[in-house]
C-alpha cells in the first residue's frame, strides 16, 4: 500500500518557519560558530542567544520561538537577541551548563548571565530576566 499524502514534517536541515521569523521578520543573527557567539555577546549591551533545539522533538521550541520577541518588547528592547545555530548549540549548551531546550541564555558585553531553560509562566520570565540583566556576572 502507498502513503499518498504529502510529507508535512519539514526536513531535518529545514528551519522551521516561526524561528527562520525570527531572522526574516525581526532580523536576530544566526550565529554559526564559536565565533559568531563571541562577536555578538561582546559587543555593548545586554544580549540574548536563543538555543532552539530541535522543533520537531521539543514542542516548546516553538512557543519560545514565539515568546521571545514579546520579551524584548516587555523589556523595551534592553537586550538584542541571535539565534544559535544547531551545529554549535551542543557545545554551547555545555560551556554554560544550560542544558535544557528551549533557552534562553544572557550575557552582557561578553560576560554569561544565566540562562532561562524551557517555557516558563510569564511572570517567571519578567523575574528572571529583571534579575538576570540586573545583575554583573
Amino acid at each position: 500500500m502507498h502513503d499518498l499524502a504529502p510529507d508535512t514534517l519539514p526536513k531535518a536541515s529545514a528551519t522551521h518557519p516561526l524561528i527562520a521569523r525570527l531572522e526574516t521578520e525581526f532580523g536576530y543573527p544566526r550565529l554559526h560558530s564559536a565565533h559568531d557567539i563571541a562577536e555578538f555577546t561582546q559587543r555593548p549591551g545586554a544580549h540574548c542567544l536563543f538555543v532552539p533545539g530541535d522543533p520537531r522533538r521539543n514542542l516548546e521550541t516553538l512557543d519560545a520561538a514565539v515568546i521571545l520577541p514579546e520579551l524584548v518588547i516587555a523589556f523595551q528592547r534592553a537586550f538584542d537577541c541571535a539565534v544559535v545555530d544547531d551545529a554549535i548549540e551542543a557545545r554551547l549548551r555545555e560551556e554554560t551548563r544550560a542544558l535544557k531546550t528551549p533557552g534562553f541564555l544572557f550575557f552582557r558585553e561578553g560576560q554569561y548571565l544565566g540562562a532561562i531553560e524551557k517555557v516558563r509562566d510569564w511572570s517567571d520570565y519578567l523575574g528572571r530576566i529583571t534579575f538576570l540583566l540586573g545583575s554583573r556576572a
